[in-house]
């Protein structure tokens, strides 16, 4: 009796050591291979990242030595066509995954399996030569992916990833460094747009990177990729803030400015125009077109008033190819006393500044500067005497008509500077030899204490003047031509009715 209990558990230990043997070399959770010819003879067991057995075809695969060697050994040699075996094993939970080989040479897919610490690596291997053709688009896919700068993974319908290249792989470091990458999606999936605008942070430096993340479902997995376009964020934040830079700018200059696009919209216009033409800031805030703003002008009375209006819309677009060339320039005079400089001037991307300035108040202290001259100049013309203003450069700016008809010269009609020295030569083409004409000269040209005196001067008629320099404002000189009058005879006899009372 007592032997035949030794023999039932001698019987029932071989039968657990049978079944304990078979449960280790077979993964617990893995799917079923996609070809039912694959084979699953090669497998490799780790616990806790150290290998505990290999089954006896890996010898010929990777051989690796059962408690001695682990999980980064079979990495190290199998990385190069397996790249996105993962650096770690599976510690917690459970779970499987398959990885797709990027050639042909050797086993096309290995699946891991994981159950709290115990990890099965397994090489699934196709009986026939040919693999199909759908493992084979797929293998190639993935190894070409799996070089690009650019991070590109799947999911799945229910939100698992399913697979990724080693770009995301670097990303997902980078944003989730404690976190194992099956565990949080960089970008979670979103249903509405195939295309969105998502920004991530860098944990070792802080800095936000954007992506454009764009998908695409085929056969019920999504297939995303991930462009960075930082640079073109930055640059777009670098232009805007350039442009409220303008505006501000803008916003404190007294000319009105207005800027159209390159379908004729108004695209800018800052406070001053509002002042000037009168339109109202909600008018032009929808971004009316040309033609449109200077009809609004033309009904507020702005602008001129055209005498054809047909032929008036025909200069407005003339207006608008001269601008572009830089060239239109003009002046509006209003009906209420106004007066604007109107300049087209050519912006960027085939837009068209338009500026208004209102120069009433110059134009009116022209005028009043201009009314004076005239009225100096008429008062000068009344005088005998000639007289001429030389600045200190030596430059003719001033004669009278009685200056000009005594020397018989006209500057207005000289195209060039008349200096004093063509005026002296003038002055001895008519008048006797006088040796002070190169004081005068010099005088004029002096700009050291200088005191007003005269010499006399004699035309070649005989007539008798005296030349009067003096100095005036600004180191200009006043020269003044005084004809000396000889008296008569009757003058210096007197009356016939003195000499008879003499009598």
């Amino acid at each position: 009796m007592l032997l035949f209990d030794i023999f039932l558990v001698f019987c029932a230990a071989t039968v657990c050591g049978a079944m304990a043997f078979a449960w280790l070399n077979t993964p617990q959770q893995h799917p079923t291979p996609s070809r039912a010819e694959a084979t699953t003879d090669q497998v490799y067991l780790f616990d806790q990242g150290v290998l505990q057995h290999a089954s006896e075809a890996t010898q010929n695969l990777v051989p690796l030595e059962a408690g001695f060697h682990e999980w980064t050994d079979l990495r190290e040699k199998i990385v190069d066509r397996f790249t996105l075996f993962p650096k770690q094993p599976k510690l917690y939970g459970t779970g499987s995954m398959t990885l797709d080989a990027i050639d042909m040479n050797g086993p096309t897919q290995i699946n891991i399996s994981w159950d709290n610490g115990l990890n099965w690596v397994q090489f699934l291997s196709l009986e026939d030569d040919q693999p199909s053709d759908a493992l084979e688009s797929r293998i190639m896919s993935h190894g070409l992916t799996a070089s690009l700068t650019i991070p590109v993974w799947q999911v799945s319908n229910d939100g698992a990833l399913i697979w990724w290249n080693p770009a995301y792989e670097a990303l997902h470091a980078r944003v989730f460094p404690a976190l194992p990458i099956e565990d949080k999606l960089i970008f979670p999936p979103e249903d509405e747009t195939t295309c969105q605008r998502v920004s991530v942070r860098d944990v070792s430096t802080g800095k936000k990177e954007w992506f454009d993340v764009t998908y695409r479902e085929v056969d019920g997995v999504l297939n995303y990729q991930a462009i960075c376009i930082s640079n073109l964020v930055h640059a777009e934040e670098a232009q805007r803030n350039f442009v409220q830079t303008m505006t501000k700018t803008f916003a404190q200059l007294s000319i009105g400015l207005a800027i159209f696009n390159r379908n004729g919209q108004l695209a800018l216009f800052n406070p001053a125009l509002v002042d000037l033409t009168g339109l109202p800031a909600q008018f032009l805030s929808t971004r009316p077109a040309l033609q449109t703003f200077f009809d609004r002008l033309r009904e507020t009375r702005k602008m001129p008033e055209p005498k054809n209006y047909a032929n008036w819309r025909t200069a407005i677009s003339e207006l608008v190819n001269a601008a572009n060339d830089g060239r239109y320039d003009d002046t509006w005079s209003l009906d209420s006393g106004q007066t604007f400089r109107v300049k087209g001037r050519p912006h960027p991307d085939g837009a068209t500044a338009l500026l208004i300035e209102d120069i009433t108040a110059e134009v009116s202290l022209t005028r009043h500067f201009r009314a004076e001259l005239e009225l100096g100049q008429s008062i000068f013309d009344t005088l005998d005497d000639g007289i001429a203003v030389f600045s200190g450069t030596g430059i003719l700016t001033f004669s009278n008509k009685a200056y000009q008809k005594l020397w018989k010269v006209d500057a207005e009609t000289s195209f060039a500077d008349v200096t004093i020295h063509d005026s002296i030569q003038d002055w001895k083409r008519k008048a006797a030899e006088n040796p002070m004409w190169p004081e005068i000269e010099s005088f004029v040209r002096s700009f050291e204490d200088r005191k007003s005196w005269s010499i006399p001067v004699y035309l070649t008629d005989g007539t008798h003047m005296t030349c009067l320099i003096s100095p005036i404002v600004a180191g200009a000189t006043l020269i003044r031509f005084h004809i000396v009058k000889r008296p008569d005879a009757r003058a210096r006899l007197g009356s016939p009715q003195d000499m008879l009372s003499n009598v």
